[in-house]
């Protein structure tokens, strides 16, 4: 009984923090996909996931720094990824979902392909499919 006890106590405090991640629905709009080109600026490799920042010049000449969510880094480094994968300065193609809120430059569930062709991070490091024809739109 003892044990029994203890195994359902131990279970609930190991599925707590579960409970505590955010869906992704939640915060990214899976009816905005969007597809871009621009190059890195910054990689921050934090638990819980992994950030990417893109600068990416608009036709009208403004410079945005988008904020590309990535996997957890456990994940994305026992699938071969590692913190120095991306380079500042090199250019990336990425795909993926807008944030709900307008004004933010998050983009969630994303794949970033290098210029010679290699997906990295693809669909946010082992998340759900950015969705059939994450199509170019901005």
């Amino acid at each position: 009984m003892k044990t029994s006890v203890l195994v359902g106590l131990l279970a609930a405090v190991i599925s707590v923090p579960a409970f505590a991640h955010h869906s992704i629905s939640a915060e990214f709009d899976s009816n905005r996909p969007v597809t871009f080109t621009g190059t890195v600026t910054k990689i921050e490799w934090t638990n819980p996931h992994i950030y990417t920042h893109v600068e990416v010049k608009e036709p009208d000449g403004k410079v945005v720094e988008y904020r590309v969510e990535g996997g957890p880094p456990n994940a994305l480094y026992r699938a071969g990824w590692r913190k120095d994968t991306l380079k500042i300065g090199e250019k990336v193609t990425v795909s993926g979902l807008r944030a709900k809120i307008a004004t933010s430059t998050n983009i969630g569930v994303a794949t970033l392909t290098t210029a010679d062709g290699k997906r990295v991070f693809q669909n946010g490091g082992g998340g759900a499919a950015a969705g059939a024809g994450a199509a170019a739109n901005q």
